[in-house]
């Protein structure tokens, strides 16, 4: 790398020993810090060579058109809905993501939240700490062995999602845009029906203006009242107040949820209800996980440096 420290224009907080070692190596400015961002872009915004970002907050179109002198944007995270991939691609700017590191850790909290609802271990926590089991019987759980587990999206993270439930000899179809050629699994070509089929739907598709609303209330009511819908893809692709409505009404089971519409705000009426648990979008949230992710972030600005290519490039839209 050049002597000269590039221009990193940091949007949004990342881990703190990712920041220091950004800092380290280039010469950083975080956005969130000057009292007029718009301001400060008009007048500084030709300085930066490079950009970081995370998924939760992503660059958008009159962001990047504000930063003429960019070459390079790098994300900390998977999701590239809320990056304008093709404002970057018109410019020519490439954009680095850290896909795959996280594989592992989000099947995890998927398996984590599709066990918890079915079996209701959060719900009978409560149970026990409430001192409930004094006075009565816990009700009857799901069993999640040998069930079938419908997975919307067969990509990187589903495939390992399917690894998962073949070790509890789960029955796997799948449904994807397109038949995926190397996974032993059933595709199915409509939503509606591997809804009916599932007794586990889980959502592992990609974010973005075409998967709004994915899980809809038909889709809901085609899972039924003894099925189980899991999100840890983005709150986007599920109608939220369908679920809502869907949950308070029993017309299904249960929910796992780990991202919602409008994040950090969760519905109030979700936080009331026994059938769904919720985590806070920690399905990367481990500490060997946001190691390698941060990992990847520099590796993927040092390499365009040093080499004019990123490590790993986001699909060209």
């Amino acid at each position: 790398m050049s002597a000269v420290k590039p221009r990193v224009l940091q949007l949004g907080r990342l881990l703190p020993t990712l920041e220091a070692r950004l800092a380290a190596d280039y010469e950083v400015t975080l956005l969130a810090q000057q009292p007029d961002p718009r301001a400060f872009l008009a007048a500084h915004g030709r300085e930066f060579a490079a950009a970081v970002t995370s998924a939760p907050v992503g660059i958008d179109a009159a962001t990047l058109q504000a930063l003429p002198a960019l070459r390079v944007v790098s994300s900390f995270g998977v999701g590239l809905d809320r990056i304008d991939l093709t404002a970057a691609a018109r410019r020519g700017v490439p954009v680095g993501y850290t896909p795959n590191v996280l594989n592992d850790c989000v099947a995890d909290i998927a398996f984590t939240l599709l066990l918890d609802v079915a079996r209701r271990a959060a719900e009978a926590d409560r149970f026990v700490r409430r001192g409930d089991w004094l006075k009565e019987k816990f009700p009857l759980a799901t069993r999640v062995s040998g069930k079938r587990l419908g997975l919307v999206g067969m990509g990187r993270i589903g495939r390992t999602i399917a690894r998962r439930a073949s070790g509890f000899d789960m029955e796997i179809r799948y449904h994807d845009r397109n038949v995926i050629a190397d996974v032993p699994y059933g595709h199915e070509p409509g939503l509606l029906a591997l809804a009916r089929w599932a007794d586990f739907l889980v959502v592992a598709a990609a974010g973005g203006p075409g998967s709004q609303g994915l899980i809809s209330a038909e889709v809901l009511d085609a899972l039924g009242p003894k099925g189980f819908l899991v999100n840890i893809a983005r709150g986007s692709l599920v109608d939220e107040p369908a679920l809502v409505q869907a949950l308070q009404e029993r017309r299904i089971a249960g929910a796992g949820l780990d991202v919602f519409a409008d994040e950090p705000r969760v519905p109030d009426v979700l936080l009331s209800l026994d059938n769904v648990v919720l985590t806070p979008h920690v399905a990367s949230g481990t500490i060997e996980t946001r190691q390698a992710m941060a990992d990847l972030v520099l590796e993927n600005l040092r390499s365009f440096f040093e080499r004019g290519e990123l490590r790993v490039s986001a699909p060209l839209q």
